[in-house]
């Protein structure tokens, strides 16, 4: 197993990031509100890709669970809400800007779902500690 770098960090923050925004985004420049146009006149289409995203968030969501945990889980939530809460606090965005909190929700989705997919290497690197599945890559 190799090491990981900023830039792996940055790679899979930049995957989850297009993944998260892909799926849906206030910009209606997305796979729901396009499947949902697009349905009546390409159906097998619109499935294909509708499986090709549930692969891919499958992939994401199953790493985040195994490598976080439920309690890692609940603790990066946590921190995403703490950060929300500051930046509604300290007032950078308004609640009345669905728009603007919709956007921040995403990133931190994102942000969660890539640390999900780096935590193993960082622990890995910072503890020494390999999970079962590097001992499999290994032998």
């Amino acid at each position: 197993m190799k090491n990981i770098t900023l830039s792996g960090i940055g790679a899979r923050f930049g995957i989850a990031l297009f993944l998260v925004l892909i799926t849906w985004n206030p910009i209606d420049f997305n796979y729901i509100d396009w499947a949902r146009t697009t349905w009546s006149e390409q159906p097998p289409v619109v499935f294909l890709l509708g499986i090709v995203l549930l692969i891919a968030w499958v992939v994401f969501l199953r790493a985040t669970l195994r490598s976080l945990g439920p309690v890692g889980i609940t603790l990066a939530v946590a921190f995403a809400g703490g950060i929300m809460w500051l930046l509604l606090d300290f007032g950078l965005v308004d609640l009345a800007n669905g728009t603007a909190i919709a956007w921040i929700l995403l990133v931190l989705l994102a942000a969660i779902l890539a640390a999900g997919m780096s935590w193993s290497h960082l622990r890995r690197r910072w503890a020494g500690q390999a999970d079962v599945d590097d001992l499999d890559d290994e032998g």
